[in-house]
């Protein structure tokens, strides 16, 4: 991996973050109702982090375990959220699927089309064989989306993450290449 690539679709480009997209990350992501559905994202969201964060991208992407996307939009450049593939294991050809969307944009089918994006950067590009999905238990939007994307329910990790003082439940998806190039054919 050298260059990480620009995926464009429909309404969306996903494109490697730049340093000019750290106010933006900051008042997005720094949104509560938005945080509160993360894991590892600090609140508040404090000056500097967003900054601090895009650049450690560049190592993350080389070293070949993470690929992070700014999810922007297509026509006029503005940033909608992230997605990416974290705990990328080459040897084992999985990875996972994470994303988040600004509250301005929830229920735009946003996260979906970039979602979508990101599996087939995954299986085509990268030649992964799984992708794995999880979300907490009490934000069923994100696993609609993982839904929309062809991923398959695999259980529910109860009290597997706390957050905010309180514990939360994980519930686990999964895809396979043969399941996504199923999905492919007409």
């Amino acid at each position: 991996m050298n260059q990480q690539p620009t995926i464009k679709t429909e309404r969306l480009i996903l494109r490697p973050y730049r340093l000019e997209d750290a106010a933006e990350l900051q008042r997005l992501i720094g949104e509560r109702d938005v945080v509160s559905t993360m894991t590892n994202v600090p609140y508040p969201y404090e000056d500097g982090t967003a900054e601090e964060w895009i650049g450690g991208r560049r190592e993350s992407f080389e070293k070949g375990k993470t690929v992070d996307f700014a999810i922007t939009h297509r026509q006029e450049g503005f940033l909608i959220g992230g997605a990416s593939l974290v705990d990328i294991d080459q040897p084992s050809e999985r990875a996972e699927i994470a994303y988040w969307i600004g509250k301005p944009y929830w229920r735009k089918g946003y996260g979906t089309e970039a979602a979508k994006a990101i599996v087939k950067y995954g299986f085509e590009t990268l030649g992964l064989h799984r992708i794995n999905g999880r979300h907490f238990k009490r934000n069923p939007a994100s696993g609609r989306i993982l839904e929309k994307i062809g991923m398959k329910h695999e259980g529910c990790q109860r009290q597997a993450y706390k957050k905010w003082g309180k514990f939360e439940d994980w519930e686990l998806y999964g895809i396979l290449r043969s399941e996504y190039e199923e999905g492919l054919s007409p």
